[in-house]
């Protein structure tokens, strides 16, 4: 069993739910090690005081504060808790918002709330009555060092705690070149809305996430073992001269005899590719990419460069 990042209530009105907080997400990336690209040897990086130049270990190391010049305050974990002992240990609900209504780009990170023995009842409770009402607990709750803003969430027999960004989190796309609102300002047709209407119902699927697959992953450890079997681990692979890399100019294009195009592909009839999903695609979906401005049919090939 994972251990518990934190330990503390969901509170709402009088009532008070003894609750840990377990990660709900596993990070499945590649560890890389930094090279000295001379003779390929690792580059590390050391802890240091700046006073005297020697290494300092973890043990010794406290965070500080720097509130003049080179004067810092010294803050111990026990700091972090006094600075609001009840924010530090308490998911404190405020609100139950119908969860339709929450953007998408709010959410952040999930993690389970699981209950400790004496709060099963109390779990299931609130649990079973967000199910009922289609609500989800707005609340907030200091994880670490940091508040947060945060949804109380069931998914099957878990509440889940999916941390949110605050409003002035989040950017404005006012800066951001973007096409008109509606179909005749944007010079979108009728004829092309319904047709782009008609590709998507043709590519419509209920939700099955474990059809979709990290294939990068398993691309990049392909290319890894090539370059071992191959006696290329000391060469530095350059990409080839293109133009892939100059700007592109805009291209007219006919979006409605595109859409057409992908429609006859096919893309319903199209049988299921056994490939991860993340790589797969109906041929009327490809249709429509091949033809974007832009477009390319494949990866450019790569030169390598010894070192």
């Amino acid at each position: 069993m994972p251990r518990a990042l934190w330990k503390g209530d969901i509170s709402f009105g009088l009532v008070n739910i003894p609750v840990e907080l377990y990660p709900a997400e596993e990070h499945k990336e590649f560890k890389f090690a930094m090279l000295d690209k001379r003779d390929f040897s690792p580059v590390g990086y050391r802890r240091y005081s700046k006073k005297s130049d020697k290494e300092v270990e973890w043990a010794n190391i406290v965070k500080g504060y720097e509130y003049e010049k080179d004067q810092y305050v010294v803050l111990s974990d026990e700091d972090f808790r006094r600075a609001n002992v009840k924010a530090s240990q308490t998911i404190d609900i405020q609100a139950f918002v119908p969860a339709i209504e929450i953007p998408l780009q709010y959410f952040e990170t999930p993690y389970f709330l699981a209950p400790t023995e004496r709060g099963k009842k109390v779990y299931a409770l609130l649990r079973e009555t967000l199910r009922a009402t289609g609500r989800v607990a707005v609340a907030q709750v200091v994880i670490r060092t940091a508040q947060h803003l945060a949804a109380v969430i069931p998914v099957g027999r878990a509440l889940m705690l999916n941390t949110m960004r605050y409003s002035d989190q989040l950017r404005a796309p006012a800066e951001i070149d973007l096409p008109a609102d509606g179909l005749k300002a944007a010079g979108v047709t009728t004829k092309e809305i319904e047709l782009a209407k008609r590709l998507v119902s043709d590519m419509a699927e209920p939700w099955k996430p474990a059809e979709f697959k990290d294939s990068y992953h398993q691309d990049l450890m392909r290319r890894i073992k090539e370059k071992i079997k191959k006696g290329e681990t000391k060469e530095i692979t350059e990409p080839d001269a293109s133009d892939d890399d100059k700007p592109r100019s805009a291209q007219i294009i006919d979006l409605a005899a595109l859409l057409q195009q992908s429609l006859r592909g096919g893309g319903r009839a199209a049988s299921k590719s056994v490939a991860p999903r993340s790589s797969a695609m109906k041929p009327a979906a490809k249709a429509v990419v091949r033809s974007l401005p832009g477009a390319r049919a494949g990866a450019p090939k790569a030169k390598r460069k010894s070192a």
